[in-house]
Order: structure tokens, then sequence, then C-alpha cells
């Protein structure tokens, strides 16, 4: 059973929405800058990618922004964007309507707020609110009640493959008959102050106080870490008959799915990407589609030390011969890593790199790591013939997911 993109929404330190999100990715802008959300003056990094002028009341109204996390907010927003765009009846189709989003964190915000107002004020002073506002879950659970979607729904929690493995599964709910559409994708908020201080004493936060939209570096000799962000990308997955007879513009089919794990550290990734390169394989072996059938690639890329070597050889072992010519980018440049949420953004930015014939650039990209030297698209994108697109999203614990998205001639 064939499954396909309808529907795309975003909300991300490039833009509200997805039109100026997407325009400042191909223009190559960065959305890092100095942190304005908490104070951070005592933070070894004092610099984020926020989502900058968004305002839950805008989305929720003032009562249910009150009580609700950044996190859901973010969600519903770009839910609305991608079941808007789609021109979907979601409440029509009741069970045959899921929601599968991934968020790594869910809302730290509200876990961190809460437990200040306790060691401070006592228990009355904790919200009735925490819980339903702290847990993972609730993103799908609030998508779901905004649209009257009453099939499957839950959240992939796989770290920085989170939203990423959503819609591969969400793909599979549609397979195998679970339901007809599903709103997918991710949504994340943990930029709160021990968000950074937590991943500062991991020592994988860039430093580069001094020049921040500079700090994001995926691949440059010179890179120091990744930059903390925030946001959503949710897509509207659909069983392309239904699309079809409803006459739905179709943005893309998702032709394959992998995942895997490298089961050797927590956080650090297998050096040699021997998991990464399976999930890749594992992707195209069910699209049916050969390595050199690749146009383009949206890569993990963090920034890191580590996982921007180990994605090389992962690409190199997968994609063979291929990967020499192959334009690749990380747009983590721009936007910072979104954690949950990245691979459902960079899932969008895929479809749009085969939609405008362009692939967007690494920006920051000076002084190419002579270990990362495959074509990273440095500095600025250019026109490309994409007709087959993959985005790569990996995660601490050794998560995997890559998806595999083709062009539809109508």
């Amino acid at each position: 059973m064939r499954v396909v993109v309808t529907g795309m929404g975003a909300v991300t330190p490039l833009g509200l929405d997805l039109a100026s999100t997407w325009d400042a990715c191909r223009r190559g802008v960065s959305g890092v800058g100095p942190i304005t959300l908490f104070e951070a003056s005592d933070l070894a990094t004092r610099f984020a990618a926020e989502v900058k002028g968004f305002d839950p009341v805008d989305h929720l109204g003032p009562k249910e922004a009150r009580r609700t996390s950044r996190t859901v907010a973010l969600a519903v927003a770009a839910a609305r964007e991608a079941v808007a765009d789609a021109g979907l009846d979601v409440r029509s189709l009741g069970e045959d309507a899921g929601v599968l989003l991934g968020s790594g964190i869910g809302g730290l915000e509200w876990l961190e707020a809460s437990v200040l107002r306790l060691e401070q004020g006592g228990p009355r002073r904790v919200s009735p609110f925490t819980i339903p506002s702290m847990i993972a879950d609730m993103p799908a659970g609030r998508v779901a009640i905004e649209f009257g979607a009453r099939g499957p729904n839950f959240v992939a929690v796989s770290a920085c493959a989170s939203s990423a493995n959503a819609i591969g599964e969400a793909a599979e709910w549609i397979r195998r008959g679970d339901a007809v559409a599903v709103i997918s994708g991710g949504t994340e908020a943990a930029l709160t102050r021990i968000g950074v201080a937590a991943f500062n004493a991991m020592q994988a936060l860039s430093t580069r106080n001094d020049d921040p939209p500079r700090a994001s570096r995926p691949f440059d000799r010179g890179r120091d870490g990744f930059v903390m962000g925030e946001g959503a990308g949710v897509v509207v997955l659909e069983e392309y008959g239904h699309a079809r007879r409803r006459g739905a513009r179709i943005h893309a089919e998702l032709v394959g799915y992998g995942a895997s794990d490298d089961a050797v550290d927590i956080v650090q990734p297998d050096p040699e990407g021997l998991g990464a390169r399976r999930c890749v394989a594992r992707a195209l072996d069910r699209a049916r589609r050969r390595p050199d059938e690749v146009d383009y690639v949206n890569a993990h890329g963090t920034s890191t030390q580590l996982n921007d070597v180990a994605e090389t050889r992962a690409l190199r072992a997968a994609l063979g011969e291929r990967a020499e010519s192959v334009p690749i980018s990380s747009t983590k440049s721009m936007t910072g890593h979104l954690l949950g949420a990245a691979g459902g953004v960079e899932a969008i930015f895929s479809i749009l790199a085969m939609r405008d014939q362009f692939v967007p650039p690494t920006i920051n990209l000076d002084d190419p790591d002579p270990e990362c030297d495959l074509d990273y698209v440095p500095l600025r994108g250019r026109p490309a013939r994409v007709d087959l697109a993959i985005s790569t999203s990996y995660g601490f614990g050794g998560h995997n997911a890559c998806l595999a998205f083709a062009r539809v001639d109508e």
C-alpha cells in the first residue's frame, strides 16, 4: 500500500510557518542567537536556536496557553498548518485518522518550574497541570483533540530520532490498514536552564558565545558541539488511493523507512557508523531503490566531533560510489538541533528540495574536516535534480532512522 504526504507544517527558529522557514533555509540564514527565554548569563552556553516571536496564546487562547507546555503549543501550530495544507477533514475520518508524533523530552519547562515551586513554596504551589504538561505523550493527545482524530495515537520517544521514527511508523499504520490518514512528525521545546546546563555537563554543546550564528558548523574542522533548538515539523500522511479520490495535492511519496540501533553506547555513535549504515540500507531496500538513485541526503549532521565522522563513514558504506557525488546537507547548521523534532522538520526540507529541485546548504562549513570529505553543499544551496531524497536521524541510545521520499508524477 502506498503512503503519500499531502500536508506539511513547521514552526522553527527560521520562521513561524513553513513558507518563511523554507525561504530562510534556502538562503542559508542562521536561526541561532543569544538566549532570551530565560536567564543564561551563568551558563557555559548562552545561545540557542529559539523560535522567535512565538506566542502560545495565538494558537491555544489565554486559558489553555497558561496550562499547556510550549512543546504542545508548537505541535498544535505546526499541525494546524499541515492539516490546512492537506485540505483534509480529519474529524470526518474518525477512527480512520491517527496521530503519531515524536518528542524526545516533552514538557521540560513545566517540570523545571514545578520543582522550583515545590522547593520554594511547598506542595501547595505545584500546579495540577504539571503532569499533563510535562509528559511526552501530550502533544499527540492534544493534536487528536484539536482535530477529532479517534484512531491510533501515541508519541515515539527515541531521542533525536523520535520524529523520524514517528513518521516511519505512522506509514506502517496506514500500510496495515489501521488508519487512512495520520498526522505525524515531531515537536520539542527543551530550551530551559536545566536542559542547557545538563547538555553542557555532557560537553555536548558548542560554547562559541562570541559568535552564535556561526556556532552550528556540521562537518567543519572547527566544530565544538551542537546548538540546542526548538520547534515542530508535522506532516499529514495519507493512503495514496484516498488522497487521489479526494483530489488532494501530493507533495511526495514515503517509499522507504529503515530503523536500527548501534547497541554500542548510550550517547556515542558507533565510530564506524555501522548501525546508521544499516538503517539507510533498510530504507532503500524497502523503497526498492538502488543507492545510485539517491539524489539528495538531508544528513543528521549535529556539529559534534564523533557524530559527523561516523555519519560520513555510514553514508560512504551505505551509498557506495554514489556517496562521492550526491549532495548532502545538514540544515541543523541553520536551525540548530531540534532534538525530537529534528526528523520531522528535516523530512519536510527533503520534500521541499524535491519540489523546488534545490538543495539547501550547510552553512558555516568554511574548513571541512578531512574525515568528512563528501559533498556537504558548503555555504550556499544550489539547483539539483532531486527525484529521490533520504533524511537521516540518529539519537542517544544508539537509535537510527532513515526516511526515503520520492517525487510523485501525477
